[in-house]
């Protein structure tokens, strides 16, 4: 347990990557507040968490705006601050760049970009108020460093790699408040985004396996810790962009 427990704001925490970094920081001592659209998802999440001990949740659409200050409210009022956030609610599917609709494209901007925008908004705000600098984690994906011609993402990777640029100009920006921002590229990992034969996409990494939702979280515990650093890209991803067989 850790000896100066802080309070992090999880978004997309009721299952897959955001529920295992939220599992893990309440382990350690934390407090967590989760995000999510799904009120009966975030109930049964925050109950396996610990029954609402140190775990709270915020239902809404994050890129209304109202949801990410509600999610700081929900912070300060439970637990006295907002100390850690994690970027991990976004969406991700596979459609050939000539056939992405507008409304498709404009989801993936609204869902990815504008929301993880908003709630850092709101949270660095919050940060720069308590005058004791913060952690801030965005989750990307790995693809935008070396993508696969037989899985066209344009309109996902076009708005997660906003959320890269996010990550570096906030990390420069934010810095003389004492404000680190980091991000996470997960490769495959075994979440309910994938199909129930993810384990035969394992191949792409050298290690020859898919991640563990639990793996990814301690990636994203070492950013949130890692006091001198900040605009790193961690690419958790089994080898798939440095190594090959």
């Amino acid at each position: 347990m850790t000896s100066n427990p802080r309070t992090a704001i999880v978004t997309g925490g009721s299952s897959g990557i955001g529920f295992a970094v939220a599992a893990a920081l309440v382990a350690r001592g934390d407090n967590v507040v989760i995000g999510g659209r799904d009120r009966a998802k975030l109930e049964k999440a925050v109950a396996q968490l610990d029954g609402g001990v140190r775990s709270r949740f915020t239902v809404g659409d994050l890129a209304d705006e109202a949801t990410g200050q509600a999610l700081v409210d929900t912070a300060v009022e439970a637990f006295g601050s907002a100390d850690i956030l994690v970027n991990n609610a976004g969406t991700f599917a596979s459609t050939p760049f000539t056939e992405v609709t507008p409304a498709q494209l404009d989801s993936f901007l609204q869902g990815n970009l504008r929301g993880t925008y908003l709630i850092t908004q709101a949270v660095a705000r919050r940060m720069i108020q308590q005058g004791s600098g913060g952690a801030i984690v965005n989750i990307t994906t790995v693809l935008l460093s070396h993508s696969i011609a037989g899985f066209p993402a344009s309109a996902a990777m076009v708005s997660k790699g906003g959320v890269r640029a996010l990550t570096v100009s906030l990390s420069a920006e934010l810095a003389a408040y004492g404000i680190r921002v980091n991000e996470v590229s997960p490769g495959i990992v075994r979440t309910p985004l994938h199909a129930s034969d993810v384990d035969g996409l394992g191949a792409l990494a050298v290690l020859d396996r898919v991640a563990e939702p639990s793996e990814i979280a301690a990636s994203v515990l070492h950013l949130a810790d890692a006091e001198f650093t900040t605009g790193a890209q961690l690419d958790h991803d089994g080898g798939f962009v440095t190594a090959r067989r």
